[in-house]
């Protein structure tokens, strides 16, 4: 499990396909190698990969790299089919036992992939490197938007988010700049895929209504 709170960002270092159904990845990241053990569960843009193995990194920055498998379901449902070395990913470490629960619950099981359908600036403030306050509008796969709310949560490339407003299939979020330096959605634009987790607590509320009129 997962809170969306990201707390590095990775960069893709090698990507290599094995198979039709295999891809094998190596993240750079601050994460110190002593601290993570082999089997455990690294959320890489909101993707729940486990860890298969470890190393120095060879650009002499602290951390270490590690390396994570994607199979068959994980390849069809998100756009790690086409991370390539450099490409940035938001990461995060599994949630422990007495962690500080800041985003939500976040299981680490994309739904599904999302579109930047507009960037819009909120408040310009010279004094911010990143400039200014952002409302990204998303477009949705049809199917996920019944799970989005007003005010509910979403995970959206492992980031936690709060929905501002709902109309169609578009939903909005907002991010501050402190959020946009920390993560990389300072390096999206319009028209970027983006990776979708609707809330846990939707999901199973939307299946206990539909169970329902079947006793």
């Amino acid at each position: 499990m997962f809170t969306g709170i990201v707390t590095a960002i990775g960069e893709v270092v090698e990507a290599e396909r094995k198979g039709p159904s295999l891809k094998r990845l190596a993240i750079a990241s601050p994460y110190e190698a002593r601290g993570i053990e082999l089997g455990a569960s690294i959320a890489c843009a909101g993707v729940c990969l486990t860890v298969t193995a470890l190393r120095e990194r060879a650009d002499g920055q602290p951390g270490c790299v590690f390396q994570v498998e994607a199979a068959a379901e994980t390849l069809a449902k998100t756009t790690v089919a086409d991370w390539e070395a450099g490409t940035r990913i938001n990461l995060e470490r599994s949630l422990k036992v007495g962690d500080e629960l800041g985003g939500h619950l976040v299981t680490g099981h994309v739904d599904g992939v999302a579109t930047i359908a507009r960037i819009e600036p909120i408040a310009a403030d010279p004094d911010e490197p990143w400039g200014a306050t952002a409302r990204f509008h998303i477009r949705a796969p049809e199917a996920l938007m019944r799970f989005v709310a007003t005010k509910g949560s979403v995970c959206l490339d492992g980031t936690s988010l709060t929905v501002n407003s709902v109309e169609g299939e578009v939903f909005t979020v907002l991010l501050i700049p402190h959020s946009l330096s920390v993560t990389t959605w300072g390096l999206r634009k319009e028209g970027d895929p983006v990776h979708l987790e609707v809330d846990l607590m939707a999901r199973y509320a939307a299946r206990l209504a539909e169970a329902r009129p079947q006793g």
